[in-house]
């Protein structure tokens, strides 16, 4: 089975769009959502609104800091991210904001373990961003792969049986092996708002037969996601960092 794997949407219409057509294209039998559907972007309703339609017709989801934060106002944030929540809390129906609250911290299945950040601490909402904060996050869990998202940079972390842990980053629509001697974690990148210095969406396919990982980037219409957060009134910066992909 083929499971596309998509994170950090974060109310980006015109790159989830994108992101679920190509995920198509390329045959997934599976959606699976890391979390952060909404903040910084100008759609969250409707990126809320998919993704419940998306999970009635099979997908799982689980939560991210940015969802919680939406009922939860004590979660810390820099002051662009709190502003775009408290926008995002006016655009949000009760419906979608009661979706989002009753969303699972994390989901393991077949020695896989889905969680936004480190698997440590997943209500801490912690980063997984360099091989020791991977260690510690892969010593927490005993699944064979550990798959995440938060860090909005795709990254790719292991583990041998004698604790020697290597990483490197992907290579877009290059399969990576995960070889089942070694247990992994797929850091997966983000849909709608990248951070790698690449505007291009970025998502993820597992294949659980082949045990194979591939990562894919996905260039769309930036300019149009781009012009409705300043029509939003939301901070210019989180528009213009879309076009540099930080």
């Amino acid at each position: 089975m083929l499971h596309a794997l998509m994170s950090d949407i974060h109310g980006n219409r015109e790159a989830f769009e994108v992101c679920l057509a190509h995920a198509e294209t390329q045959g997934t039998d599976r959606l699976i959502f890391l979390g952060d559907y909404v903040g910084y972007g100008a759609d969250p309703e409707w990126v809320v609104n998919r993704v419940k339609e998306l999970i009635e017709a099979g997908a799982i989801a689980i939560v991210g800091n940015h969802d919680r934060a939406i009922s939860d106002p004590s979660m810390a944030m820099n002051r662009n991210a709190e502003i775009a929540i408290e926008w995002t809390r006016t655009q949000l129906s009760n419906e979608s904001i009661r979706f989002l609250d009753l969303l699972p911290m994390t989901i393991e299945e077949s020695s896989r373990l889905y969680v936004h950040g480190d698997a440590a601490a997943p209500a801490h909402f912690n980063y997984v961003v360099d091989s020791e904060t991977a260690r510690h996050s892969l010593n927490a869990t005993h699944a064979s792969v550990t798959f995440c998202g938060h860090v909005h940079a795709p990254a790719i972390y292991s583990l041998s049986s004698l604790e020697k842990l290597t990483s490197f980053l992907p290579i877009p629509a290059v399969a990576i092996p995960l070889l089942r001697q070694r247990r992994w974690l797929a850091v997966i990148g983000s849909v709608g708002q990248p951070r790698d210095g690449h505007s291009a969406a970025s998502y993820s396919i597992f294949d659980d037969q082949k045990s194979e990982i591939t990562y894919h980037r996905v260039p769309y219409d930036i300019e149009a996601a781009a012009s409705k957060i300043r029509m939003a009134g939301l901070p210019h910066s989180l528009a213009d960092r879309l076009f540099r992909g930080r």
